[in-house]
């Protein structure tokens, strides 16, 4: 519907254009005869094909920003918005209720098709009977293609929008119906989106349930730990222009460390390090929701937006005390800068070689601690890069790590000199050599926390 309006509004004002062009062709030169005139008109032209082009995208902007959040359509916006952020089935049931039933006026039954079971169903006449559930199983079985549907005034499938009085989304053997009467008045192109985050919700909710489920149920730390790896970088990506290198060792079997590396182009890269507070199974049930919602993030580029995502993902998890560190950046070797936010992470550094030696250069902490407390402004950091330069991302088992004498090694000039003397070397080979010091400065003593890094080094 929107796009119809769309074509619309360009035709009318390409039509206006061209009358205007066409009027003053005749006015200037009629005959075409003088260069001069013909340039003239030209320029005429040029400027009033750059006016239409800015008057459309003015008028395109209004009517999209009317339909989808003055008219009816912005009860479907705010279901959408509120199933990119649920992480429960009481997370969807709220919004069912809230959004879809209160607002919208709409009826939902939420199937699993493999046993017939009804996870959901509004308590509305017809999504209460017997013969609604009947007919449903009967036009749509659980092999269902995975998508959205559009379901006409006798639950039978129609392609037709004005025609449709209900639709679905199928996910695997999930089926979510939702019938209303008023489908024509809704924009399309909003229930592709529905359908994307409400494949997302699935592949959240499987992954808790898989950490939950192993928790509670087979007390297999082992399987527990295997899971939580299995979130992790197998191996490393290959990056044009950057040699990257990650250390792991956690302090048990299951940790509350994790760390990621996505190409996003041929010339820029996001990482991701942190830590979540706690040790064992709950730390590492939100380490797995992190990197899982970082992970179907789009927009990765929208670094404060990528971190209220995250704290919304802690948050909506409702666990006592637990809230996470991290740092997130984008490596940029076209440009050569990187992008960041340190979300309160105390070691991320730049090592730089400079005439009289390596310098070291903090990445300072930007933002709060993640899915806790109410975050204020998100500030995004950017610094450049030289070819040759090193960037360490580690966590506090790193700096934290205590010699015989109680001192931390991060406090050291021992530590420093280690950074220094080992950013010439590839990415690998400095992580290993940080990771040694680690380990003997701690002694003979059992570590403390894990022992997390990630490093990238600039080709020169």
């Amino acid at each position: 519907m929107i796009q119809s309006r769309k074509r619309l509004v360009k035709l009318a004002i390409d039509l206006g254009v061209g009358i205007a062009f066409s009027f003053f062709m005749y006015i200037i030169f009629p005959e075409f005869k003088f260069t001069g005139r013909f340039v003239s008109a030209a320029i005429v032209f040029f400027l009033a094909a750059t006016t239409s082009s800015l008057v459309t995208f003015s008028l395109w902007r209004r009517l999209e920003r009317r339909v989808f959040q003055e008219l009816d359509t912005r009860f479907m916006v705010k279901f959408v918005d509120r199933l990119r952020f649920s992480y429960t089935i009481d997370d969807l049931i709220d919004a069912i209720q809230t959004v879809l039933e209160h607002d919208a006026d709409a009826s939902v039954l939420y199937v699993n098709k493999e046993s017939n079971y009804v996870i959901y169903n509004s308590p509305t006449r017809i999504a209460t009977a017997p013969e609604t559930l009947e007919i449903l199983s009967r036009n749509f079985p659980e092999s269902w293609s995975t998508g959205f549907y559009l379901i006409d005034e006798n639950l039978g499938l129609v392609s037709d929008f004005k025609r449709a009085r209900g639709f679905f989304l199928v996910y695997g053997k999930l089926h979510f119906y939702v019938l209303c009467r008023y489908m024509k008045v809704f924009e399309e192109q909003v229930f592709r989106s529905m359908l994307y985050e409400f494949e997302n919700f699935q592949k959240r909710t499987k992954t808790i349930t898989q950490l939950s489920s192993i928790a509670e149920l087979s007390k297999e730390w082992d399987m527990v730990a295997e899971t939580q790896m299995s979130f992790l970088p197998q191996d490393m990506p290959e990056i044009k222009g950057v040699d990257v290198a990650a250390y792991f060792r956690p302090l048990v079997n299951v940790s509350g460390d994790f760390y990621d590396v996505i190409p996003i182009d041929e010339h820029r890269t996001f990482f991701l390090l942190g830590d979540v507070s706690g040790k064992g199974l709950a730390a590492a049930l939100v380490m797995g929701v992190i990197i899982n919602t970082v992970k179907i993030i789009e927009n990765k580029e929208d670094l404060p937006g990528v971190i209220r995502a995250i704290d919304v993902a802690i948050k909506s998890m409702h666990l006592q005390d637990k809230y996470a560190v991290l740092f997130i950046g984008i490596v940029d070797t076209k440009n050569m800068k990187i992008r960041y936010v340190n979300a309160s992470m105390a070691d991320p550094i730049i090592v730089t070689k400079a005439p009289s030696g390596w310098k070291i250069r903090p990445l300072q902490s930007s933002c709060s601690l993640v899915g806790i407390i109410d975050l204020d402004e998100i500030v995004q950091e950017e610094v450049p890069l030289y070819r040759g330069d090193i960037i360490l991302m580690a966590s506090d088992g790193v700096s934290e790590v205590m010699d015989d004498n109680g001192v931390e090694l991060g406090d050291t000039e021992l530590y420093m000199n280690t950074v220094r003397n080992s950013a010439h070397k590839s990415a690998r080979h400095f992580v290993n050599d940080i990771a040694d010091l680690v380990l003997e400065y701690n002694g003979d003593k059992k570590l403390r926390d894990d022992v997390t890094m990630l490093a990238a080094k600039i080709e020169e």
